[in-house]
């Protein structure tokens, strides 16, 4: 791990490799598996308390060893050793058209409690994403260009103002974490008290279960450029399914008055061209974790041909083939119009341009 200087006028320092590739890919399984739309335009966000909300906290794991080693490094780094809480954790990718310019993370009164940043980059400039490149406004260390496994820390102050350029192409992803001295804003007992009350909601005549529970589909309906008739836009879990080349497949008719938010939380199956995968899903979030496990351990589509050679799909029907939801899509063009309505044998969302991952 080479560490840059920290300059004593603007305290920051970059520390290069500082997660493994492994660690990186494991939470970019998480985000795609679980993201949410963000706080600012072409954002999406994963939280912590946003895993415990939608029955996904073991996944909260991973997180939890490299929280310690940046809180300890932030520590070591600015001489406030066992001083610090972790105020905030969270994995956030920013999209063509994502960019913000000149702040402090202090800048607003409700955010003084942000002593130190820290922003582990999990891809990197140039291969994964154009654009997005990080800028100090002051100080030798003015410019970085994400690579994957290194992070930089700095206070949060305005010694420290930056901005992200506009990501033009692909999607930037990092973790990014603030510590605070102020032990009131301590992100570890909002979580412990998340977790008690699902517990206790679970222990509550509710069946326990490990698979994941939507969000409001509001959280997963992403508006390009900030669009103003909302009804503009797709759902984020279809279009991250159909970047891995799968359809989704409901075996039973749908009511005619049925909407988008109801036909996502049905079971259902995934295709991929003319196979059917013969595994049943609880609901889409759930469909979209196994795919995303799949392609986190590197199967990718061999995964879908070992399924098939082993038995595990059919070949659609023509009768199936009309009950695809098909997101026609490519990697770079989605927009849709979100349906008011689903008819009783298939529902299909078409696309035009809109740039995207």
């Amino acid at each position: 791990m080479a560490d840059i200087e920290m300059e004593e006028d603007h305290p920051r320092l970059i520390l290069h490799n500082f997660l493994t590739e492994d660690e990186c890919k494991e939470l970019e399984f998480i985000h795609k598996s679980c993201s949410t739309i963000g706080y600012r335009p072409n954002v999406f966000s994963t939280t912590l308390s946003h895993l415990i909300a939608t029955n996904s906290a073991h996944l909260i794991i991973p997180f939890l060893p490299i929280r310690d080693r940046l809180k300890e490094k932030v520590e070591e780094t600015f001489g406030c050793e066992y001083e610090l809480v972790t105020e905030f954790t969270g994995l956030i990718s920013w999209s063509r058209g994502a960019s913000i310019g000149w702040h402090s993370d202090d800048n607003r009164p409700y955010l003084k409690q942000r002593d130190f940043t820290a922003v582990c980059y999990l891809n990197s400039y140039g291969k994964d994403f154009e654009g997005g490149l990080f800028h100090f406004q002051d100080g030798e260390l003015k410019t970085i260009a994400p690579m994957v496994g290194d992070a930089v820390i700095y206070t949060a102050d305005g010694r420290n103002t930056h901005s992200v350029d506009e990501v033009t192409s692909g999607e930037r992803l990092t973790l990014t974490l603030w510590f605070s001295r102020d032990s009131s804003h301590d992100e570890d007992a909002k979580l412990i008290l998340l977790l008690e009350e699902n517990v206790l909601l679970k222990s509550n005549n509710v069946p326990w279960s490990l698979l994941p529970l939507p969000a409001s589909d509001n959280m997963y309906w992403f508006s390009p450029h900030q669009a103003s008739n909302q009804d503009i836009g797709f759902d984020i879990r279809l279009g991250r399914l159909h970047a891995l080349g799968f359809d989704v497949y409901y075996s039973r008719d749908m009511n005619f008055g049925s909407d988008l938010s109801e036909l996502l939380m049905e079971p259902m199956q995934l295709a991929r061209r003319d196979q059917l995968l013969d595994h049943k899903f609880v609901n889409v979030l759930h469909s979209l974790q196994v795919a995303q496990f799949y392609f986190w351990e590197g199967c990718k589509s061999q995964a879908f041909t070992n399924e098939v050679q082993s038995g595990n799909t059919v070949r659609l029907s023509r009768s199936q083939s009309e009950k695809i939801t098909q997101v026609g899509v490519n990697r770079d063009i989605m927009l849709c119009v979100r349906p008011v309505q689903l008819g009783s044998v298939f529902y299909k969302i078409s696309w035009t341009a809109i740039g995207i991952v």
